[in-house]
């Protein structure tokens, strides 16, 4: 980790639906030469059992995060074959003695993908009642990046307020809203969009969706995406 090269990003995983985006984000990252620090919420092992049917153990991790990985949003198990997770190193939410809890941790930043209107609450006021909360506000106390994609409708406005704080804290309020112009035809497209834009903002290069070129008509079926 000493190598700034191989310096991780922090990938943060809340118990919001949206376990898909968080996958795309995962793989855009390993597919960069990123390396990885992986947080699994609690409530998000319930959230990704549900939508996958796929369980998140610590024993099995990175068993069970391949077996994650290789699933495409569709729910196709082996959508991207083999997705090598050697540089992915996982920390337990619960584990505040973790690494990335300290400032003096190296780390890019973080992404927190999907991030549920608690874990907005709980960044935002700087709670760190788990690794997740604790590491989101090192990133920000150390003026790293932090990028939170909200999935979450409609918002109330104590979540709009605490959005603000976050920006006006330096942080990177990413909505999971998905776009039509880079011409989805396929659940994973619209999905991709959303871990392409969580990417941008993180200055992490990708081809996950074809991007605005100024020219209208470039969404409609049948044009190659470019990456």
């Amino acid at each position: 980790m000493d190598d700034g090269k191989r310096t991780p990003w922090v990938v943060g995983i809340s118990g919001a639906s949206g376990t898909p985006y968080a996958a795309s984000v995962l793989r855009g990252l390993l597919a960069a030469g990123e390396s990885v620090d992986l947080i699994v919420s609690r409530a998000s092992r319930l959230t990704l059992l549900d939508e996958t049917g796929i369980g998140f153990r610590d024993a099995h991790w990175r068993e069970d995060l391949a077996t994650w990985l290789a699933r495409g949003a569709d729910g196709k198990p082996d959508a991207y074959g083999d997705v090598d997770v050697g540089d992915v190193r996982y920390w337990a939410a619960g584990d505040l003695a973790a690494g990335p809890s300290s400032g003096s941790y190296p780390a890019k930043g973080m992404l927190i993908v999907p991030a549920s209107t608690a874990a907005v609450a709980g960044v935002a006021l700087g709670l760190s009642k788990d690794l997740l909360q604790r590491v989101a506000s090192v990133t920000l106390k150390e003026r790293r990046p932090l990028v939170v994609a909200v999935r979450e409708t409609p918002l109330s406005g104590q979540t709009l307020k605490q959005m603000v704080a976050l920006d006006e804290a330096g942080a990177v309020v990413l909505p999971a809203s998905p776009a039509f112009y880079a011409g989805a035809t396929h659940i994973q497209d619209l999905v991709d969009f959303v871990a392409g834009r969580v990417l941008d903002a993180a200055g992490v290069p990708h081809g996950l969706y074809r991007r605005w070129r100024g020219e209208l008509g470039g969404g409609a079926p049948g044009v190659p995406r470019a990456g």
